[in-house]
């Protein structure tokens, strides 16, 4: 237990946060805010180690009852519970790595298909409904806010706005890793020769920014386009110019939006959206610099392909910048990607 948190550090943090709070001045509402979420961010830390740790003393107790008495039954259900103490513990090393400054934030996740026509568009559509189980597993809200779809199956693009139960959620960290290039190999359903095909779709995650984050936005590096929305017809789609499409000229950064029938509501969803992305190219910026720094690891960066889903000739799932791989193929895309992100994340480390 020792290994997954520093307990040390945190009960530091958490006495250091005490003493900002008896100099505090509590009229100024956004930093008393911000200490005050901080602190319970701790505090959460350290509780959770605690509960773990007494749990899994109780559970061994209780083992040396059962094997004392030879009851059978008591250490199956122990053994139960050991499993599921051992999966809350690797979900709580995986927020023990959540370190970065946007990661208790929601985020935006944009997929794009790529190179590889139908194939692609129809592999950007599968990555869509990955990242909705995986929102669905940790019990995230997931909002299509815009999808384009393919010529003949699939998504062009998509964006999903995702959303935490709580304010320890960390959202962006969990999901930030899965930033790059995927690429699918499989026989393709649309090749009448029932040949072998590649095709790639990105993945881009943002955060989403708050208002404590000042990203300074000038109307004249806008160009604001209204379009009427596209998609299979129904409630979302409408008669009126409701979907909006915002370039930022300066990073010719595109957003668009067409969740809702209101062109404001669009419109605020799209400059949020905006926001985010170019938090994140900043953030980007630092990394790569950082990554300068530390050439000699592994990490690939940004823009890069970083995982392979394979179908044929075998059956396989591997993370090309930390070698985790997964054999059922199926299972990750239903959303189980704690394994690579977990991986991802120690290495940054």
């Amino acid at each position: 237990m020792r290994g997954v948190f520093d307990i040390g550090n945190l009960e530091i943090k958490l006495q250091e946060l005490a003493k900002q709070s008896q100099v505090l001045d509590w009229s100024d509402n956004e930093k008393s805010g911000r200490l005050m979420q901080e602190k319970s961010r701790v505090e959460a830390s350290l509780n959770g180690y605690h509960l773990l740790k007494q749990n899994l003393q109780d559970n061994i107790e209780l083992l040396a009852i059962a094997e004392e008495e030879n009851d059978l039954v008591m250490i199956d259900e122990i053994e139960k519970s050991l499993s599921q103490l051992k999966l809350q513990v690797d979900r709580s090393k995986i927020e023990s790595l959540f370190s970065g400054d946007a990661d208790g934030n929601d985020c935006f996740i944009e997929i794009n298909s790529g190179v590889g026509g139908s194939d692609a568009c129809d592999f950007a559509s599968m990555l869509l409904r990955m990242y909705l189980r995986f929102a669905e597993r940790h019990n995230f809200k997931a909002e299509l806010v815009h999808c384009l779809d393919g010529d003949e199956a699939g998504i062009k693009s998509a964006t999903i706005k995702i959303t935490g139960n709580n304010e320890f959620a960390n959202v962006f960290g969990w999901a930030k890793t899965e930033s790059g290039v995927h690429r699918l190999v499989r026989i393709s359903p649309f090749n009448a020769n029932g040949k072998r095909q590649t095709s790639f779709a990105s993945v881009w995650v943002y955060p989403i920014v708050d208002d404590n984050i000042d990203i300074e936005i000038l109307d004249k590096d806008l160009r604001i386009d209204t379009f009427r929305a596209s998609g299979a017809g129904g409630q979302h789609v409408n008669k009126t110019d409701s979907a909006v499409r915002i370039t930022h000229l300066p990073t010719n950064i595109v957003v668009g939006c067409q969740s809702d029938r209101s062109q404001l509501r669009n419109r605020a969803e799209a400059m949020k959206m905006l926001r985010s992305r170019l938090y994140e190219a900043e953030i980007r910026k630092r990394e790569e610099e950082q990554a300068k720094i530390n050439a000699g690891k592994t990490y690939n960066g940004w823009g890069h392909q970083i995982r392979s889903y394979v179908m044929h000739p075998y059956q396989m799932v591997k993370d090309l910048r930390t070698g985790y791989e997964v054999g059922n193929y199926q299972l990750v895309l239903d959303g189980d990607l704690d394994g690579f992100i977990m991986a991802s994340l120690s290495q940054r480390l």
